[in-house]
């Protein structure tokens, strides 16, 4: 089991380069940054930084999108960021959920995440590749040839299929280990169908940690399922919530839900969290004691999770690195 830590750009650049040496000296191998170029700061700058305070730690965003920038622009960052790491850079990748609804756009197609894998992939590799937006063929010149790994985020069955035939891996915004597990086997036999090897598809689980009492770590993580439930309202809108193709666990506790701020998009003074309720908090995340968190995250390993990925912006976030670096990493070594 892999340990990864998720910064907002809200962290000042100061203390992000000290969180990212206390991490990486504490046992996590990667760290992730939103990428929300309105509401926060550019994930791709404050990275770089950060890897030149590292010297094994990946990086990676969770997650970008392919309508945030040009295809060649965003394969030109990225091989950047890959060749200025030493292979240390990765991508999350998503339909566009804030970066687009902030400015009154759609999230893009699935069809479109597919394409861009592809070609994004491509360019990096230093192919020549033509898409839409540029008619005349791209080719980096500069380009050495790395295979950059993209973690695909998906709750929806077309979206977990997605993942399967086209991801490098999955990134699951949840804690909950039974639905981890319904949500891999999902994509997994996806690929499989495509005839793809499955053995080294990764699956990050993603969600806030946090220690103390039970009621102390709900009030602070609370934010966290009404922002799952964002992106469960667009599955069952799309499917229904009796399709039987998502889990009802999952649709059921959205039922009062009644909107969402995206100006206020993963924050605790969200408007819209009257509907969370202490259960579903405590399934959703990682809290309580040290072997609390330790007894979960071997659920959500034996689940199919190759990597548990912090939310990191619940408070106190140097006392949870070292929390885990003290108490919960070394379980799993």
């Amino acid at each position: 089991m892999e340990f990864g830590i998720t910064f907002k750009g809200f962290v000042s650049p100061s203390r992000a380069r000290n969180l990212v040496r206390q991490a990486e000296a504490a046992g996590f191998t990667q760290c992730w940054f939103y990428d929300s170029h309105i509401l926060w700061r550019e994930s791709m700058v404050a990275m770089a930084m950060c890897m030149e305070h590292t010297q094994k730690m990946k990086f990676a965003p969770c997650v970008t999108s392919p309508d945030v920038r040009d295809w060649s622009h965003a394969a030109s960052t990225f091989a950047s960021l890959a060749l200025q790491s030493e292979g240390r850079f990765e991508i999350g990748l998503g339909r566009g959920d804030s970066a687009n609804r902030v400015m009154g756009k759609k999230p893009a197609t699935l069809a479109r995440v597919a394409e861009f894998t592809q070609k994004v992939k491509a360019m990096v590799r230093g192919e020549e590749v033509t898409y839409d937006e540029c008619p005349v063929p791209v080719k980096f010149p500069w380009a050495v040839g790395y295979e950059l790994p993209v973690h695909i985020a998906a709750y929806g069955p077309q979206a977990l299929k997605t993942a399967g035939e086209h991801g490098d891996g999955l990134i699951l915004q949840i804690g909950e280990p039974d639905l981890v597990k319904w949500f891999t086997e999902q994509a997994i036999a996806a690929g499989k169908a495509a005839g793809r090897d499955m053995s080294n598809f990764k699956v990050v689980a993603a969600a806030p940690a946090y220690f103390g009492t039970k009621e102390y770590a709900i009030e602070k993580t609370k934010w966290f399922p009404a922002m799952v439930g964002n992106h469960v309202a667009d599955i069952v809108e799309k499917y229904g919530s009796d399709s039987g193709l998502v889990p009802k666990s999952l649709t059921d506790y959205i039922e009062k839900r009644r909107g969402y701020d995206y100006s206020k998009h993963g924050q605790s003074d969200n408007p819209y969290l009257d509907f969370i309720t202490a259960d579903i908090v405590e399934s959703f995340c990682v809290l309580g004691e040290p072997d609390a968190h330790i007894a979960k995250v071997k659920k959500l390993q034996e689940a199919g999770a190759t990597q548990f990925n912090i939310y990191l912006d619940s408070g106190d976030e140097e006392e949870i690195i070292a929390h885990y670096g003290n108490t919960v990493i070394p379980a799993f070594r």
